[in-house]
């Protein structure tokens, strides 16, 4: 098969701050960073058919960010001029909730991070341009391949009541209340794959709400494991890769990898991790090995901008056939009650289960007939159009898109999208463009975030997701509205006009500057060495440290474990690594202690190991001074 495409891949570190930033995702003001198990990475890739090209960014970060969108594009638009574009670039994210926040556009999701932290916003966007760089200097003929499969043990429906409002001709799609559909596209070059692209449903929630280690997830896990295996010395050391996997969500909104209620299958929400993740990765592997299907020639893109509280929705597209009209967000008691797997605020519950809220909405939906068709039965709590008043609290102008690779469509939707709102707006492309509809993706997570997008059906039932769907009962006739005038442009080649962009937000920061560093034995010093140990077991070192956030790493590392090489100490792994962990702490009001442990993996080679730890302590002046300490040599029998 003679190659028709050109494709590129990049990947670079995104991992933000690593002490006492709160992480994003759960919403928990005491979740704050405390170190490192699994950098964050970003993988990009750039496929160009000889007419068009399309930019394809998947990044391990919990939220998709219209400030980072709008940054990312700002950048590239400096190096290439108009080759990557908000026409023809998607940002989509894996949605790991273990990943420093703050780097938000929009008040509501920097509430528990002091606010705007510039470091950790800095540390994504410029690992996002490298990446992005790193394709686009890796462009070259490949071909491409499109396979589907099932994978059904890696995900359960964690709202089931209102999955079942959905009518039967929906519901049999799914019997057993999953998306099971995995997809990958191949890139083959030279007879050799040197890249994968993975798209599965599943949340990124197998790190409870009680981890304080950074960590990119079950997805994350799974592209480490994946790249680790075909190309690890290159990977170690940081050469171009020979192999880049990356691992894409598609309508993850009901989709929980906590096959027990809030939990599983484990016990061990590190194990839970690993299984979850090695379940993607070997049901992507099979796909990589099977007899894909070529993928087709030709690319083409369109994407607009919606005011998503102001649509006026056309009856073909609601289930009732009638016309209605979405409602500025508004806040549910629903939503600030949280899910089974992520508790919210106390007092509140999913459902209409919460009285004073209902009874409140009631009364208000009483007086105004059109705000009761727009979002009743939510029990709503704040009205977020009227925050916005005061400062960008919630987004309301929104970005969709649809992008085609051969026979693959990919729907950008900046929000959670749950399984059969993700099949309806599937079928309404499908139909138009006339793709099969496993050729037909929606890509939740995409370029911005404006919470979750549920049927008209399932927001009856008010469960998080339907309290979390802003724009009120209507919101996924909207977007089904949307994209239908999106497929339609494509399919007779039409262009479409944008809009106006949204804004991204003026975020506020109340951020305090840390103490200068001390350490009385200094900087680097050993206050616990590791012990003598065998593979399975722990090496477990402590060190006097510093502030971590001082110098972030990105790209390098806080540890190395390094084994003696005849004279040589040669590092075998890092902080990137799932076999180790760094940890931060405070000890006192401005010293720093690390502790770094090693688990050690059952093929690890007898020999002299020591454990290494970097970091910069900064004076009073501001300065950094970079150190480095050293653990004594122990032996791993």
């Amino acid at each position: 098969m003679a190659a028709s495409w050109q494709v590129g891949r990049g990947i670079a570190d995104i991992t933000g701050e690593p002490a006492d930033c709160g992480m994003l995702g759960y919403g928990k003001a005491d979740q704050r960073t405390h170190g490192i198990h699994l950098r964050q990475r970003c993988r990009s890739f750039v496929l160009d058919d000889g007419a068009r090209r399309v930019l394809l960014v998947v990044a391990e970060l919990p939220l998709p960010m219209q400030s980072v969108t709008d940054e990312v594009l700002r950048r590239l638009a400096e190096t290439f001029g108009d080759t990557y574009t908000e026409q023809n670039t998607l940002i989509t994210v894996t949605h790991t909730h273990s990943g420093p926040g703050g780097y938000c556009g929009h008040l509501v999701y920097n509430a528990t991070t002091s606010g705007f932290r510039p470091a950790t916003f800095g540390a994504i966007v410029d690992g996002i341009i490298e990446s992005v760089e790193a394709a686009h200097r890796d462009v070259a003929p490949a071909e491409l391949a499109l396979g589907h499969g099932a994978l059904r043990d890696a995900s359960v429906n964690r709202s089931r009541s209102a999955f079942e409002r959905n009518p039967f001709e929906d519901r049999e799609v799914f019997p057993d209340a999953i998306d099971p559909q995995t997809t990958l596209l191949r890139v083959v070059r030279d007879g050799r794959p040197v890249a994968a692209i993975n798209f599965f449903a599943t949340h990124g929630t197998s790190m409870s709400n009680r981890n304080l280690l950074i960590s990119s997830d079950n997805k994350g896990y799974a592209a480490y494991h994946w790249e680790r295996l075909v190309e690890d010395e290159n990977y170690l050391a940081g050469e171009e890769p020979g192999f880049v996997a990356a691992f894409a969500q598609t309508n993850a909104g009901d989709m929980s990898p906590n096959l027990d209620v809030g939990s599983g299958p484990t016990d061990d929400e590190r194990e839970n991790t690993r299984i979850i993740g090695t379940r993607q990765y070997d049901a992507a592997a099979a796909l990589l090995a099977g007899d894909l299907a070529p993928l087709g020639e030709g690319i083409d893109h369109r994407m607009v901008h919606v005011d998503l509280g102001r649509v006026h929705v056309r009856p073909e597209f609601t289930p009732d056939r009638r016309p209605h009209r979405t409602g500025r967000p508004m806040v549910a008691a629903s939503q600030v009650a949280g899910t089974d797997e992520g508790k919210g605020f106390p007092g509140f519950r999913q459902g209409r289960h919460n009285p004073v809220w209902d009874g409140l909405s009631r009364a208000a939906y009483r007086l105004n007939p059109v705000l009761a068709d727009q979002h009743a039965p939510k029990g709503i709590v704040l009205p977020g159009s009227l925050l916005n008043r005061l400062g960008a609290v919630v987004q309301e102008r929104v970005p969709v898109q649809l992008l085609r690779l051969g026979r693959l469509h990919l729907i950008g939707i900046p929000a959670e999208v749950t399984i059969v709102a993700g099949l309806r707006l599937r079928r309404t492309v499908a139909a138009i463009v006339g793709a099969d509809l496993d050729d037909v993706l929606v890509v939740g997570y995409s370029n911005a975030y404006v919470h979750y997008v549920t049927t008209p059906e399932e927001y009856v039932e008010q469960r998080y997701e339907g309290g979390s769907t802003l724009f009120g009962r209507w919101e996924l006739p909207a977007l089904m509205q949307v994209v239908a005038g999106l497929a339609n442009a494509m399919h007779e080649g039409r262009p479409v006009d944008g809009g106006p962009p949204p804004e991204s937000g003026k975020p506020a920061s109340w951020l305090r500057s840390p103490p200068p560093d001390v350490a009385d034995a200094g900087f680097g010093a050993v206050q616990q060495q590791p012990a003598d140990c065998r593979p399975g077991e722990t090496a477990t070192a402590t060190f006097e440290s510093a502030y971590p956030n001082n110098d972030l790493r990105r790209g390098g590392t806080y540890l190395e474990v390094q084994r003696l090489v005849g004279e040589e100490w040669v590092r075998v792994a890092d902080d990137g690594d799932w076999c180790t962990t760094f940890r931060w702490e405070r000890a006192g009001r401005a010293g720093s202690l690390a502790t770094i442990t090693w688990d050690v993996p059952a093929d690890t080679s007898p020999g002299r190991y020591r454990i290494v730890h970097h970091g910069a302590a900064r004076d009073r002046s501001g300065a950094l001074q970079q150190f480095t300490g050293c653990s004594r040599a122990f032996t791993v029998a």
